[in-house]
């Protein structure tokens, strides 16, 4: 070992923010998400901001509880591959930019109230809302 201190990669930091990201889309804490994988909140904290490193089987863990496949922690990364069965042949690769509004914690929070919304009625003024307010009528 070379006996520096880890340092975090761009890969952990997009991992960490996609678990953040799929955890608030679901409404659930740190703590719940804790609870389901056998760790503290803070050891939740610790890997959405990078600062431990999410082994293999706890990567597995962590995308069960979010009730998605472990592919998704990597899309967004430069060179992944999608799970699209012709990316092999046609070298596509995920097109999520850092300027995805789906990639911005506020945008899950939103779709996140938005589903909880007792009534479609309800889902239907708050459309009708955000149509006007950009004025796409």
């Amino acid at each position: 070992m070379s006996g520096k201190p880890f340092a975090p990669t761009p890969v952990d930091q997009h991992i960490g923010q996609r678990m953040q990201q799929r955890r608030l889309m679901m409404g659930m804490s740190q703590k719940d998400l804790a609870d389901v994988c056998g760790v503290t909140f803070q050891q939740i904290q610790k890997y959405e901001t990078a600062g431990n490193r999410i082994s293999a089987s706890r990567l597995f863990t962590i995308s069960s509880a979010l009730e998605i496949p472990v592919t998704f922690f990597f899309k967004g990364l430069p060179g992944y591959i999608s799970d699209d069965p012709h990316a092999l042949r046609t070298g596509r690769i995920s097109d999520q930019t850092k300027d995805d509004p789906l990639g911005k914690t506020e945008s899950l929070q939103l779709i996140n109230l938005y589903w909880k919304l007792p009534s479609d009625e309800m889902r239907e003024t708050v459309m009708k809302m955000m149509r006007h307010l950009n004025g796409a009528q």
